[in-house]
């Protein structure tokens, strides 16, 4: 009797332990779902290089990365010709959104024949020294190894350059996602591949960058062809809010200072910068490119390097883009 007594008692016991264990695995689960939840939801690092200044569309770029929550802008750098003047204009376009705390840096100065627009814009912030941009990116790198998506929507000298200075540091990037090359389609509607802007400024940046064992997302000009019209347009300019003032501004230098071309924008390098926030936008296709010294990217047999966007969600980009940008301060 006392023997089924104790045997009784160890069984009550086990199952209340067991009760307990149940429980916290429970509990364990929820934590770790919540955990998932907050990872997911926690906004992706980033840091965008550019060449703003020329075209317009850097500015509708970072203007939508400024107004995306799902990403955090660890810093900008500028790439390509005078790299100083465009860290300016960036000084002062952070300055009139009150995004001051972003770090800008400036890539190598090098001979730049386009035109820069929007130099006017620019020269009303005093120069000064800014930060060297091949050492921002790779010091970030170094910060937080495996989780800076660096979102590159210019010519690829500062890309080159880290990955020549510190090839295991760039390594450590999550990924690049950037706007460049022709894969199946070059400028305007049904021409050839040839040469796109940010590949033929630098091949010898595309070809290490492909290289280079980092993910890349890529968005030629076969998915970026993606015009603002006049409607769309002037929705922006209307806004009136701090951001929408300063690419009203940019617009209109980019306008005067460009002759001969239309007034609507083609927004190539913002296609690149919603990939980083929603990539269902741009559906891709995994193929293996070669960049010649032309600047031709041309897709050839073996294991994919890159994944390629060929055709974009254009209705989606855009109400995306005008949701962000043209929508009241979350």
């Amino acid at each position: 009797m006392d023997v089924l007594r104790i045997i009784g008692t160890g069984a009550l016991l086990v199952a209340g332990l067991g009760s307990v264990f149940s429980q916290g695995a429970a509990g364990s689960q929820e934590a770790s779902v919540a955990a998932r939840k907050a990872i997911k939801s926690a906004p992706q690092m980033a840091i965008l290089d550019t060449d703003i200044g020329d075209d317009i569309d850097d500015a509708f770029a970072l203007a939508l990365l400024l107004r995306s929550p799902e990403v955090k802008l660890l810093g900008i750098t500028t790439t390509f010709g005078d790299t100083e003047l465009r860290a300016r204009l960036t000084d002062r376009f952070l300055a009139s959104v009150h995004r001051s705390g972003i770090p800008v840096a400036a890539g190598q100065v090098m001979p730049h024949s386009n035109v820069f627009t929007q130099a006017a814009y620019a020269k009303q912030i005093p120069a000064h020294a800014h930060p060297e941009a091949v050492k921002f990116l790779l010091d970030q790198i170094k910060a937080y190894p495996g989780q800076i998506t660096l979102i590159a929507i210019g010519p690829l000298v500062n890309v080159r350059e880290a990955i020549a200075r510190d090839p295991d540091t760039f390594r450590k990037l999550k990924r690049v996602v950037m706007m460049g090359g022709s894969v199946y389609r070059g400028y305007g509607d049904h021409r050839p591949p040839e040469p796109e802007w940010n590949i033929v400024c630098d091949p010898a940046g595309a070809k290490a960058l492909l290289a280079s064992g980092v993910p890349i997302h890529m968005m030629p000009l076969d998915s970026t062809q993606i015009h603002l019209e006049e409607a769309q347009r002037e929705r922006i300019f209307a806004f009136g809010s701090p951001l929408t003032d300063q690419i009203t501004l940019l617009y209109h230098q980019w306008i005067g200072n460009t002759d001969n071309h239309a007034k609507t924008p083609t927004l190539f390098d913002p296609v690149a910068a919603a990939y980083a926030i929603h990539p269902e936008i741009c559906p891709m296709t995994p193929l293996r490119l070669e960049v010649d010294e032309k600047g031709f990217t041309r897709p050839v047999d073996g294991a994919p390097n890159a994944n390629v966007c060929l055709k974009s969600d254009e209705k989606g980009f855009l109400e995306l883009l005008l949701g962000r940008v043209a929508s009241a301060e979350r």
